[in-house]
């Protein structure tokens, strides 16, 4: 194999050889990297001296080759996932979990960071060294480092498993959502549907087979991705298709070849155990012990502190809802799928508007545009289209260049907007392709970013159009980039989102999504994609008080997930009917709706069970009270003064934005606001009283 060709795997010169890229060589080119690591490893810890140059430097230069190629494998398996990609990380994992292992756990290497953490001041280090320096202790301590014979096997074993079945409870999930299609042939059953579904289901019905599909005639399939579960569910008038659809995505991945149920439970048996090995009580302490909150009790209490404030508001919201539609003689009680329905119908009887009306208001260049002036007024940033410059994955995707007022170049990102079910997992995301560094030359290599969404393809002849909510994911995932991107710490472990508390990154992300709702939004963000016209001020106006419509029963939702997710991983024991009964308490507390007996939505949950969120859902309703807190600041400057703008935009640029995980999120906010959080912020942007 050609060493140019290995080295854009582990060394690309600055963006990824999209080009070519393939599984059949990630492979082999990733072991190349993993060799050379586990060899330079073994010489540093020979010579392992408690100095940053020649402890800490190495360190990052060994590891940054083999986790640059597994990110690249990840995000095939995200975006263009396919049986080859798979075999790569099944092929590869075990050796990723033995190289991540042999790292955390090297005695040599902890000893040299403990003794040059405790002579920080002798050293130098100034407090992003230091910083880093915790978190690597720490994360070397819940690795087992100090474990010794069979616990230390005992715990790399788990290591192992809990890796492989993390991949294979999300294969499973993806496979489910792809194999399931609510097939429809008749104009009866897709009544009420917009035309923008209708195209969807009319390609989707093609992809599957049904080569003479067509938008008119049909036949249509509806799937369990969200740009099509969601709007069917709000709008099919056919209640029994909603109780089918809804029953197929609630049971994902719980029977047959795909079946979650065992793999989950196997998994929090065995968190459960590598906390007992490491001395905890449970996974949830040693989760909380490396984010903000720091303890199960602190995130319970702002958890609960959310719930009472909004229950009672959840509890009149139901029942308002069920009086409206016993007025337009809709079918009571209600049940699970028709929640979406009549709270759209209602939604649309109050406000005058609905998310199909406003869709054509926002093609996705005008938001892309809109989103990218707002910036360049917040944070005095410009970005350009630099389309064809590198190249990408797939057709789809586009590439943006971002630069200081007078064109300096500060960092660069891929976007890749369109849903592709057949390939793309479902959501929105953004993940670091490269992260802010300094190099020992001098030079700055630059952060790169992917950003992607699932939002409805060009199609019938019109553009990609938005609803609000994909409007809203947009500027979430682009705060995600904005600090991955304009970052001012060198050191990449804690440059950009890195080395941040799990439950402060999405602080900036929630942030950003305020700005739809806001006057300055309307001309920005808006513009009908034939009349040109932002969306009317009437109509601006409803968006804005629809914001709080049934704003507590979704914060309700989120409780029940953030709760549940900490009961789970706060238990000594762990069973299928102990699973049960402990959804079943928490949804009492937090639902007005019990779940149905067979709901296995935990099948689906790859948060918790496939990604980042173990123990750490919560962190979205934590960095939301953060993130409400933080926009304040803008009200109270006046989000209509430009100067004002500018100025409290500098400031969140030079706090939040810049010091990435180089200081801690607490102190950032006493920096940005003067004060502790306040819960108020969220409370009122829903319309819930605090009282």
């Amino acid at each position: 194999m050609r060493e140019d060709y290995v080295d854009c795997y582990i060394s690309p010169a600055s963006h990824p050889r999209f080009d070519i890229i393939n599984a059949a060589a990630a492979g082999p080119a990733l072991r190349t990297a993993l060799n050379a690591a586990n060899a330079g490893l073994e010489q540093l810890e020979r010579r392992a001296v408690p100095e940053w140059q020649a402890l800490m430097e190495p360190l990052y230069e060994l590891c940054a080759p083999v986790e640059y190629g597994w990110g690249l494998v990840h995000h095939y398996l995200s975006v263009m996932n396919n049986d080859q990609w798979r075999e790569v990380e099944e092929g590869l994992q075990p050796e990723m979990v033995a190289f991540n292992l042999r790292v955390t756990q090297s005695r040599p290497l902890f000893s040299a960071m403990e003794a040059l953490y405790l002579a920080a001041d002798q050293h130098g280090l100034d407090p992003a060294q230091r910083r880093i320096l915790e978190s690597s202790l720490r994360r070397a301590r819940l690795s087992g480092v100090a474990l010794d014979g069979s616990q230390k096997q005992r715990f790399n074993d788990n290591k192992r498993n809990l890796a492989k079945l993390s991949m294979q409870f999300q294969n499973n999930l993806l496979d489910a959502t792809k194999a399931y299609g609510l097939q429809l042939t008749t104009v009866a059953e897709v009544e009420g549907l917009p035309r923008s579904l209708l195209v969807m289901a009319a390609e989707a019905a093609q992809a599957a087979g049904n080569a003479d599909a067509h938008t008119d005639s049909g036949p249509w399939r509806i799937t369990l991705e969200q740009p099509s579960f969601i709007p069917f569910m709000k709008y099919s008038k056919r209640r029994d298709l909603r109780e089918k659809l809804y029953r197929a995505y609630i049971t994902r991945a719980s029977s047959g070849t795909t079946d979650n149920s065992t793999i989950l439970e196997e998994i929090l048996k065995l968190r459960c155990e590598q906390a007992h090995l490491l001395g905890y009580d449970s996974y949830a302490q040693i989760s909380l012990s490396c984010k903000m909150a720091g303890s199960p009790p602190e995130a319970l209490a702002l958890m609960e502190e959310l719930r009472g404030a909004c229950y009672e508001s959840g509890r009149r919201e139901f029942d308002e809802l069920s009086d409206y539609a016993a007025g337009l003689e809709g079918e009571l009680p209600l049940r699970h799928w028709d929640i979406a329905y009549w709270t759209d119908l209602r939604r649309d009887a109050l406000f005058s508007f609905s998310d199909e009306m406003l869709r054509p208001y926002f093609p996705l260049e005008k938001v892309l545009d809109g989103m990218f002036t707002l910036v360049q007024q917040l944070f005095n940033v410009r970005v350009n289209q630099a389309d064809g410059k590198f190249p990408v994955w797939h057709p789809d995707v586009r590439f943006f260049e971002v630069s200081d007022e007078d064109g300096r170049p500060l960092a660069s990102f891929y976007l890749d907007p369109y849903s592709r079910p057949e390939t793309k997992r479902g959501g929105a995301w953004m993940s670091p392709a490269f992260t802010r560094r300094r190099l020992p030359d001098g030079r700055l290599e630059l952060p790169v970013a992917y950003l992607v969404c699932n939002q409805s393809r060009p199609s019938d002849g019109k553009p990609s159009l938005m609803t609000p909510a994909e409007v809203q994911t947009l500027l979430h995932e682009f705060g995600h980039a904005l600090q991955h991107m304009l970052t001012t710490v060198d050191y990449p472990d804690a440059a950009g989102i890195n080395n941040i508390e799990w439950d402060a990154v999405e602080i900036c992300s929630q942030f950003m999504e305020n700005w739809l709702y806001e006057d300055i939004a309307r001309p920005l963000l808006s513009s009908h994609f034939e009349s040109g016209q932002p969306v009317p001020q009437e109509l601006f106006m409803q968006l804005r008080q629809s914001r709080t419509f049934m704003a507590a029963t979704a914060m309700l939702r989120q409780l029940y997930f953030s709760l549940l997710d900490l009961n789970l991983h706060m238990s000594r024991q762990v069973s299928d009917e102990e699973i049960a009964g402990m959804q079943a308490r928490v949804a009492k507390q937090t639902l007005i709706m019990p779940p149905l007996p067979e709901d296995r939505f935990l099948c689906g949950f790859s948060h918790i069970f496939a990604g980042g969120y173990a123990a750490g859902y919560y962190s979205y309703k934590w960095a939301e009270v953060l993130a409400a807190d933080v926009f304040a600041a803008f009200e109270e400057a006046g989000t209509g003064n430009p100067a004002a703008l500018r100025s409290t935009g500098s400031k969140l640029r030079e706090t939040f934005l810049a010091k990435g995980g180089a200081v801690h999120p607490a102190e950032v906010f006493k920096q940005f606001r003067g004060r502790e959080p306040d819960i108020r912020p969220l409370l009122r942007q829903h319309g819930i009283s605090s009282s």
